[in-house]
């Protein structure tokens, strides 16, 4: 066998793979072998077959997937033992001509191998990063308070009189003014949220009891579902036939009431006993706060090293024509995609090749500076981000074996794990680089952080 690499430009690899008989004959003996034990042909118990016969039924594909595999192993081995840092997998080469497999070996195969574009990056403290602070303040944990109790509040249904400021819900029957019209009870209304103001108005000053009548075609004109949904029209039924007036006697007034601060939403929050005054409640948030800004900040800080090592890296070369002929098989091997795949690319190709380039400097980054993710630190992600996500919903002292089947479930998507696998990159790649390069700290208030955040990521999708 005889393996040959050319790479005249760093990044279009054509590698080419002789196969002599002996590379491969040994191995089809075998195959045949093993058939002839294993398969039944007619006239002949198991094992029992010539072997003439058994060549002419299964020599050709035993043969084929002896190449195949030799080739392989000789291709994998290759770019192994001369470290070539290929990107995606090898494709056969446009430069390929046909091979008869019915004759006699030498066979050539050829394979194009896109190849990682070569560059250097050392980063130390002479460099300097922005490193955003955010402050948390009384205000960001007076709204965080608020969050809280707002997630154990309740719906009191005693109000008497509606409140728009309040964003009250009106329960009541409903009738239409005709004869044969809609009569329905139970249904619920939020006045505040009618657009049109003489429709809107006419439930100022609503108490328990009273009987409004309001035009509903009117109060939705440019919103049929919002009117399907209050008359509870079914799918075959016509909006436009009740353009008339309604009447609604309201049997119930409701009113969101957030939860006491107090000692209930303590344990509710936190578990019991853990906080017991107002003062530690307002501690443990903030150090909560802290512990979830740090990831945001942290979380910035990759996204501002990431700018300022691009810049400093400088343009890469990328074999372009080959990744994108590579992408397309991928596109078409998709039993999902509809689309032209070629669009799918043209469309897809720049912002997949802008990670690409990140994802190739990161990684050479964190091997500098002995960055590693193992499987624990995935795990330990996905935890933290499944905490996180229950949280916003005031689950914070959620049962360990609940949030175990949620991430069972979660871990068996790929999309998933290689999510928490590229976050815990991040994240040890943070705390790594915090102490490499020279930080220039910036306080900054969490809204204006988050209008910062907000306004580069516009700058990047545009």
């Amino acid at each position: 066998m005889k393996v040959s690499f050319e790479n005249p430009d760093k990044v279009n690899g054509l590698m080419t793979i002789t196969v002599e008989e002996e590379d491969f004959k040994n191995d089809v003996e075998k195959k045949l072998k093993d058939y002839r034990k294993r398969v039944n042909i007619n006239g002949f118990r198991p094992g029992q077959a010539p072997m003439g016969l058994v060549k002419r039924q299964f020599g050709a594909s035993a043969k084929m997937e002896s190449i195949n595999k030799v080739v392989s192993d000789a291709l994998n081995k290759y770019i192994q033992d001369n470290k070539i840092n290929m990107l995606g997998r090898p494709m056969p080469s446009e430069k390929q001509t046909p091979i008869d497999l019915d004759k006699e070996a030498p066979y050539t195969f050829m394979f194009d191998i896109a190849v990682a574009p070569e560059f250097d990056i050392t980063l130390d403290s002479n460099d300097t990063v922005d490193y955003y602070d955010i402050k948390v303040d009384d205000e960001l944990i007076d709204r965080q308070v608020m969050a809280f109790a707002r997630n154990a509040g309740h719906r009191d249904t005693t109000v008497q009189e509606y409140d728009p400021t309040a964003n009250d819900i009106l329960k009541g029957d409903l009738r239409e003014l005709t004869d044969n019209g809609i009569v329905e009870s139970g249904v619920t209304i939020m006045p505040q949220y009618i657009k049109v103001d003489d429709q809107k108005k006419l439930f100022d000053g609503a108490k328990l009891g009273d009987i409004i009548t309001f035009n509903p075609r009117k109060a939705y004109a440019d919103n049929d579902a919002e009117v399907r949904s209050l008359l509870r029209l079914k799918d075959e039924d016509d909006v436009n036939a009740h353009t008339g007036d309604f009447t609604l006697q309201i049997t119930e007034i409701s009113r969101f009431v957030p939860a006491e601060v107090n000692q209930e939403l303590f344990d509710q929050v936190y578990g019991k006993d853990t906080v017991k005054s107002e003062e530690e409640f307002r501690a443990k948030i903030k150090e909560g706060l802290s512990n979830q800004l740090q990831g945001d900040e942290d979380f910035e800080f990759v996204q501002d090293l990431r700018a300022y090592a691009e810049n400093k890296v400088g343009t890469l070369t990328f074999p372009d024509a080959l990744l994108k002929r590579m992408l397309i098989e991928n596109v078409k091997e998709d039993k999902n995609n509809k689309e032209n795949p070629e669009d799918v690319v043209n469309r897809s190709y720049e912002p997949s090749l802008k990670a690409l380039r990140w994802d190739l400097i990161r990684n050479k980054i964190a091997v500098a500076n002995g960055v590693k993710v193992n499987d624990d630190d995935v795990k330990a992600i996905a935890v933290d981000t499944a905490r996180a996500q229950f949280a916003q919903y005031g689950m914070t002292n959620l049962p360990d074996e609940y949030l175990q089947n949620y991430l069972n479930d979660m871990m068996k998507r790929r999309d998933y794990v290689e999510a928490c696998a590229n976050r815990a990159l991040d994240m040890k790649l943070a705390a790594k680089m915090k102490t490499v390069v020279t930080l220039n700290h910036k306080e900054v208030s969490i809204d204006d952080f988050n209008k910062m955040v907000e306004e580069k990521n516009k700058a990047a999708e545009a």
